[in-house]
């Protein structure tokens, strides 16, 4: 009787180790799956970041851009070319020379 206890031991510790290696096998094929899941995210990640790094380039640029404009914006020449674009206003000591229509 006892080889039959020791048999039965032995086949269950077999059983048993089988279990332990099939879940070790599964947490294993289950860190790989995820691990290539992140790469794929960080790689992702890293274009989408590159893309907002130009927009911020192009937005602070843009920023400067306006701010000289606004600085422009404020001066006498602004307004006098405004005055000159937009209303066809003069100055007094400037002559304003109009190129002849064709009556065709």
């Amino acid at each position: 009787m006892s080889n039959r206890r020791v048999r039965k031991s032995n086949t269950q510790s077999r059983f048993g180790l089988a279990v332990v290696f099939l879940v070790v096998v599964i947490v294993i094929v289950a860190c790989g799956v995820r691990s290539l899941s992140l790469n794929r995210q960080r790689k992702e990640l890293k274009i989408t970041e590159s893309h907002l790094e130009m927009q911020i380039k192009n937005e602070n640029l843009r920023t400067e851009e306006l701010e000289e404009k606004e600085k422009y914006m404020k001066t006498k020449k602004y307004i006098e070319d405004e005055a000159k674009n937009k209303l066809g206003l003069v100055n007094k000591d400037e002559i304003v020379i109009k190129p002849k229509e064709d009556d065709d």
